[in-house]
């Protein structure tokens, strides 16, 4: 038994073919007039050039029209993206011999100074408080 060897390459061909046909007149002959695909391959070309030139156009009044929420939704990821780089500096820090210690003890260290400063007298508790309430009407507002 033998083996046939069969080629993959296959052969597309791609002309199309329009036929006028006049059924009034008998024995006239039809005329046949082949189509480029490069017609088709020109409109589809013009179209593309054309929203390509109008596309400054549209994301301008895209731009325009949702602006605000366009600036809220990239002050979020700018938000998340920097929450997550601060915890990958944070992790690494941790990684780091001594550190996680040197930083607990600060933040004790802290803790126990404000807590001496603030807390232990009525005075300095008062003076937290009205503190406290300038800080509220900077950021909310005095009618609040």
């Amino acid at each position: 038994m033998t083996q046939a060897n069969f080629s993959d390459e296959t052969q597309t061909i791609d002309e199309v073919v329009t036929v006028d046909l006049v059924v009034d007149e008998p024995g006239v002959m039809t005329t046949v007039t082949p189509e480029t695909p490069t017609s088709q391959f020109q409109d589809i070309k013009d179209q593309v050039l054309t929203i390509l030139s109008e596309l400054p156009v549209y994301l301008s009044s895209f731009f325009t029209e949702y602006q605000k929420p366009l600036i809220t939704v990239g002050l979020i990821l700018a938000g998340g993206i920097s929450i997550k780089v601060m915890l990958g500096v944070l992790a690494a820090l941790n990684d780091v011999p001594l550190v996680t210690p040197v930083f607990e003890l600060i933040g004790m260290g802290y803790t126990g100074w404000f807590v001496y400063r603030y807390l232990l007298k009525a005075s300095t508790r008062q003076e937290l408080l009205t503190e406290v309430d300038s800080f509220k009407e900077q950021v909310v507002g005095k009618d609040s």
